[in-house]
């Protein structure tokens, strides 16, 4: 992903120092390229939310799409401090927020830690404020989760991981876990942005590590 020229941030803002954002949201998709629901709440009854933030959203969104029970999915930025940031303001490290895809998903299909496992085997989540070739505080490893139970099946996950690829030699995970924050939706052209641009820029990178978790670890 391009930073347009800003310096690639190491460390997040103080809140004081935060860009001061806007009031309204900026302009974006009403529908889902891919299966056409609608990209924004209201959703169905019984659907579920979850955050996650993988490195460039680009390619973790393509990953959650594809998965059979995820209703919808949408990129975006959280866990910063600018109100209804650009993707510009984001790049340039100044609004504090994370690239995440926001995953709306029927439990009936897909569990949360199905989707965990997605998650952690989709990237490397010890690379603190980068991932790969991308660095920038925009592209650290987070879970935010909007329930108890999805606290504490992302704690025990990042523990069953840590110790999974403790054992093949690397480091420990940096993964932020954080109550969900406010969700902004990433602009129009940042939407499905794969399916749009089949040959684009992924930005995803594994460390091929497979545990047992989410489905046979006790609590999950």
């Amino acid at each position: 992903m391009v930073l347009f020229g800003f310096g690639k941030k190491a460390s997040l803002p103080k809140v004081e120092e935060a860009l001061p954002g806007r009031a309204k949201a900026i302009p974006t998709s009403e529908k889902h390229y891919v299966n056409g629901h609608n990209l924004k709440a209201p959703y169905p009854d019984g659907m579920e939310l979850a955050i996650f933030g993988m490195g460039c959203f680009w390619g973790a969104e393509r990953k959650f799409w594809q998965i059979p029970g995820v209703y919808v999915s949408a990129v975006g930025y959280a866990a910063g401090y600018t109100p209804n940031p650009t993707y510009q303001e984001v790049c340039s490290g100044l609004t504090g927020h994370n690239e995440v895809v926001l995953v709306v998903y029927d439990p009936k299909v897909v569990s949360y830690s199905q989707l965990l496992k997605v998650f952690w085997e989709s990237h490397n989540p010890t690379q603190g404020m980068r991932q790969g070739n991308d660095a920038g505080t925009q592209y650290r490893s987070g879970i935010y989760y909007y329930s108890v139970s999805q606290k504490e099946l992302a704690e025990n996950s990042k523990s069953a991981y840590q110790e999974a690829i403790k054992s093949q030699g690397h480091g420990n995970i940096t993964t932020e876990i954080i109550e969900a924050p406010e969700f902004y939706f990433a602009e129009d052209y940042h939407q499905q942005y794969l399916a749009k641009n089949p040959n684009g820029y992924c930005g995803l990178g594994g460390i091929n590590v497979s545990c047992p978790l989410p489905l046979e670890i006790k609590g999950l």
